[in-house]
């Protein structure tokens, strides 16, 4: 049993605008005991989604928001400590939506143990977990891409969109993507995939780029970002294009809603679909999905990268680097050893 404390983040307020360091707060706490169907887990690895920033915000919507004074939550890989769960031992590795913190004390039907395998841990928290199979679920389940395909990604090396890439190159189609910075842009033509990508932060025109990327047209849009670079390839989709609406990040810090974008008579005239879509309503996809992710990753047709920041003490700066698009592939927090 541990006997050291345990150090948590807290919300401290609700951001207007951006995110800022001063919404959080560090507080250390005495480590919980499990009462009768609990178990304590020894946090290793967390999770910073983009999502999340709407969870800050006092709306309603499909997933309840943070409450001020609460430690916040995120997906977690850890170790358990102490059991009082039948059929979770201490020892065992589990993942679960658990605290900012250290060490948590957990409901045991809200775990989900992780077998021994080839992967790291942390890859089920990125491509073998929600980001991986939010990849797969809109882009197979939900814009039904098949070979021979134009598919265009929004985002494209973040931890969603550079899974896309890969899935869409592995079902045969010619796939292409956007990105916040040349270093970024490069590994997704390097090491991800894609057959073509471009700066949007530094194109002249969104519009003239997406058609240059895809000349033909685009069949498949995985939407990650929304406002301009959506209307850009909204101009370039070809008729019965499908739009697989993942996230609009470019709107997740506005204090008041944008309007657009504009174009949208597109849609009628050219017959798109378009459809948002929550991963967690799919979840036999995402049993199917990490069935076949592992045997791809062994294979080598799949490659992942993750940013890592350690302790849990820079979780917030983290999160913040996440939203202004600082890290490649997908951000961890490393919160302890994973031996």
């Amino acid at each position: 049993m541990p006997t050291d404390s345990n150090t948590q983040i807290r919300l401290a307020s609700r951001p207007s605008g951006w995110v800022e360091a001063e919404n959080f707060q560090v507080t250390e706490e005495a480590i919980g005991k499990p009462a009768d169907g609990e178990v304590l887990v020894r946090n290793i690895f967390m999770s910073v989604d983009p999502y999340m920033r709407g969870r800050m915000n006092d709306v309603k919507s499909y997933i309840p928001p943070f409450q001020v004074g609460e430690v916040l939550q995120a997906g977690v890989v850890g170790q358990v400590v102490e059991s009082r769960f039948d059929g979770i031992a201490e020892g065992d590795f589990v993942m679960g939506m658990l605290g900012w913190e250290n060490y948590s004390v957990s409901d045991g039907r809200l775990l989900r143990k992780i077998p021994a395998g080839p992967v790291p841990l942390s890859y089920h928290l990125g491509i073998l977990g929600m980001p991986g199979m939010t990849a797969y679920v809109g882009l197979i389940k939900i814009a039904e891409a098949k070979a021979g395909d134009n598919v265009f990604v929004t985002a494209a090396s973040g931890a969603v969109g550079s899974v896309v890439g890969q899935l869409a190159k592995i079902h045969g189609c010619r796939v292409a993507g956007s990105a916040g910075s040349d270093e970024k842009v490069a590994s997704l033509t390097e090491e991800f995939g894609y057959d073509v990508a471009f700066n949007y932060k530094t194109s002249a025109s969104l519009a003239d780029s997406v058609r240059e990327a895809c000349p033909e047209g685009v069949d498949v849009l995985f939407e990650n970002v929304g406002g301009e670079i959506l209307e850009a390839v909204l101009w370039n989709m070809r008729d019965y294009g499908r739009i697989a609406l993942c996230g609009m990040i470019a709107d997740y810090n506005l204090e008041e809603p944008q309007p657009g974008p504009r174009g949208m008579m597109l849609i009628v005239g050219r017959r798109l679909r378009l459809q948002g879509f929550i991963v967690t309503d799919h979840p036999e996809a995402c049993e199917e999905y990490v069935r076949k992710a592992i045997a791809w990753i062994q294979e080598g047709k799949l490659t992942y990268r993750e940013s890592i920041s350690e302790g849990v003490e820079n979780a917030p700066r983290a999160f913040i680097d996440l939203l202004k698009g600082r890290n490649t592939g997908k951000q961890i927090v490393q919160l302890s050893d994973a031996s």
